[in-house]
């Protein structure tokens, strides 16, 4: 018997809008690596955003009208993420769920700011998203102060005494994370042995893993992102290494133990609490199972982006970004992550990290 292959996102896609008019009364826009080397998160995004939608508009819309969406890919380039924003821009979009990268939500957010869009990232965790106050910008993931806290602890707890190496990939979020996690180990008295940058993209980390070996590295925290880091611990396993190695929400994909197979067993990760292990979520997720997809990860944050949006809309009884952006700071929205608020900066209120483990292909929380 042949198995049933996961419907692609334009199949996805088609029949869950099907019964969608022909021109909605409301456009809003989703935005993230759809292609590039991140595009099974984009995939998440879309398949979050698209089941959004659909189910807003089983039960009516918003303000009585239905919901259409348009993609943007950005493909975690921040260029292309700009481009994005100017699209959504020419064409009136008043939300965006997106984007991914802390790369490319930040400067996709000025031009938002600039053409009055509001925006909700399910997954940009670099803190200066935020922190800049623009008042069109929200989040519904934590931040990487929060996930380095907790990455750091865990580390301080559970690898005493052990050599511990540091390295990122010099992006806004790889860097980001790779230093609020050494800040907060120095706060609690450990000191990393190594801290290095590496290029994102290469497929040859020998001379790196080399380094690590010749430390005797107990333990690699890595900020970036999945391929990179499915490389190397290949790579560590090739020259017999034992290291374990520890990384952000980035490595909570799938494709993650593709590319690293058992090489990635007892990999360590920081994520907010599994939104799929919450019971009343248990129909969404079952559905989306029954449609050969695995809701991980961002799958169910881009949900709740729209969600969020969707409940603000028709308390403000309005699309405008400013008016929306007052009710969401001001109101608390029943999501599939749970009841959550936003502060004045955009931040969700939403629990903050776990660490989570791979093991045998699959990840769940670590002890």
């Amino acid at each position: 018997m042949t198995p049933t292959k996961p419907l692609t996102l334009a199949a996805f896609t088609a029949i869950l809008l099907a019964a969608a008019p022909a021109k909605a009364d409301i456009t809003i826009g989703m935005a993230g690596p759809i292609t590039g080397s991140e595009a099974a998160i984009g995939e998440q995004f879309h398949r979050g955003a698209v089941k959004a939608v659909a189910d807003i508009n089983a039960k009516g819309g918003v303000l009585g009208q239905k919901l259409l969406m348009v993609v943007g890919d950005d493909s975690c380039d921040p260029k292309q993420a700009v481009a994005v924003a100017n699209d959504m821009a020419a064409k009136k979009i008043p939300f965006v769920a997106g984007h991914y990268c802390s790369g490319s939500s930040i400067p996709a957010s000025d031009v938002y700011a600039e053409t009055n869009i509001l925006q909700i990232s399910p997954a940009s965790t670099n803190p200066k998203f935020t922190d800049r106050m623009l008042p069109n910008v929200f989040r519904v993931c934590g931040r990487d102060d929060q996930q380095g806290k907790a990455a750091a602890e865990y580390i301080a707890k559970h690898f005493k005494g052990k050599t511990i190496a540091i390295i990122h990939d010099k992006s806004q979020y790889g860097k980001g994370l790779a230093d609020q996690t050494r800040d907060n180990l120095t706060r609690l008295g450990v000191k990393e042995a190594v801290y290095e940058a590496y290029t994102a993209g290469e497929k040859d980390y020998s001379a790196l893993v080399t380094k690590l070996k010749a430390a005797k590295i107990d333990l690699l925290f890595l900020g970036g992102y999945k391929t990179e880091g499915g490389l190397i611990v290949r790579q560590m396993r090739d020259q017999g290494m034992q290291t374990t190695l520890m990384g952000g929400d980035a490595l909570m994909t799938e494709e993650y133990w593709a590319i690293t197979g058992p090489a990635g067993q007892g990999t360590l990760m920081t994520f907010s609490p599994d939104p799929r292990k919450i019971p009343g979520n248990a129909e969404l997720v079952k559905w989306y199972r029954s449609q050969n997809y695995e809701p991980e990860a961002y799958t169910l944050y881009t949900y709740a982006s729209i969600q969020a949006w969707a409940q603000a809309v028709e308390t403000a009884k309005s699309t405008d970004a400013k008016k929306v952006a007052q009710v969401l700071k001001s109101n608390t929205f029943d999501t599939v992550l749970g009841k959550f608020g936003f502060d004045k900066k955009g931040d969700a209120s939403a629990p903050g990290y776990v660490m989570y483990v791979w093991k045998d292909g699959k990840y769940d929380y670590a002890d």
